[in-house]
């Protein structure tokens, strides 16, 4: 299995007064498709990516249109599954804790993921960023005439989630834009996973968690939808983009998991919605948010936690949703970071 994630960050100051929702990353996401649509987009006409004759069969066959390869990649024939894969990135928005309005001059930093060789897409997510410029971001506000908040990308870096290593890739006056390097291989991420405690962790959610079994919303946390879904979420993933070898092992999975404890459950749910400008629409994307502690015989599921804690699990993980790191302890103990990034 070869998937590889590369993870960029993105540091803003804003021009006017900005205002962002709970969830910010929905906002974020929709900014992003919105500057490669408006930016790359060939043929608008067309309903949808799917309906569009430049649409991709796959990343890996050098795709026509960028902008089907990263917001609506569809399956080859013959790969199971729907007709599109999952979609190869992911948003990392401001934590939940931070400030959620900014005046002029205040910095707002967010996060993108793109996965295995999207990377090479990375030009076109860098003009996309600078279409956010021109289009602004979040709430709509009275102080800036009813248009969005006004920023500046400040820089653009590439960050790898399992080592304090970062690589400047674009900063503010300067004309060069380097390709993202740092990427986050399986083997960090076994590297990470050996070094983890392996009877007790705290998983702290930043985001919603949304998980559906069997048609149904989940809104308490349990081992086996979550670990469930996650491993489904990570072969998907490691199929489109990591040569096409899945990295669970079913047949275990349902022991590993009734080996797992929750000692210590402070998660909350909490209710928010999306809403797209473009399809004039709104979607729930609310979720449980807060911190859980496992115990029991965590080793064997200790890769699926670190490859969650980078690449979210649950439904709308690419509008940022089901966002969490791994820490040590409980809740209420001051847990840190067990990763030591």
């Amino acid at each position: 299995m070869t998937l590889t994630s590369h993870h960029l960050e993105l540091s803003a100051t804003a021009t006017t007064p900005l205002a962002l929702d709970d969830q910010a990353g929905s906002a974020i996401r929709g900014a992003v498709v919105g500057g490669l649509l408006e930016q790359f987009c060939t043929n608008k006409d067309a309903p949808s990516c799917a309906a569009c004759p430049f649409s991709a069969p796959g990343i890996n066959q050098h795709p026509l249109c960028a902008v089907a390869a990263l917001i609506a990649p569809m399956r080859e024939e013959g790969e199971p599954g729907g007709t599109q894969r999952p979609r190869p990135y992911v948003i990392r928005p401001p934590l939940a804790d931070s400030a959620r309005t900014y005046a002029p001059g205040e910095t707002l930093t967010f996060g993108l993921t793109l996965l295995g060789p999207t990377a090479q897409l990375f030009p076109y997510i860098f003009m996309a960023a600078q279409a956010i410029e021109r289009n602004g971001l979040g709430r709509r506000m009275a102080a800036n005439n009813g248009r969005r908040g006004g920023l500046h990308i400040m820089a653009i870096s590439a960050v790898h989630m399992l080592r304090d290593e970062r690589q400047l890739l674009y900063q503010r006056g300067h004309q060069q834009v380097q390709a993202p390097g740092l990427p986050v291989t399986p083997e960090d991420v076994r590297a990470a996973a050996a070094a983890l405690p392996s009877e007790r962790l705290t998983l702290h959610f930043h985001t919603p968690l949304r998980l559906v079994e069997d048609k149904r919303l989940v809104h308490r946390f349990e081992p086996r939808p979550f670990f469930a879904r996650l491993a489904r979420r990570l072969d998907e993933l490691a199929r489109a983009y990591g040569g096409g070898q899945p990295i669970s092992d079913y047949l275990a999975l349902p022991d590993y998991i009734t080996r797992i404890q929750v000692a210590a459950d402070e998660t909350r749910w909490i209710d928010v919605v999306s809403y797209s400008a473009r399809t004039r629409s709104s979607t729930p994307i609310g979720g449980l948010v807060g911190s859980v502690t496992l115990a029991g015989e965590l080793a064997p599921l200790s890769e699926l936690l670190v490859w969650g804690s980078l690449l979210h699990v649950g439904k709308n993980a690419v509008k940022g949703d089901g966002w969490y790191s791994i820490g040590t302890g409980s809740p209420g103990e001051g847990a840190h970071d067990a990763l030591d990034r």
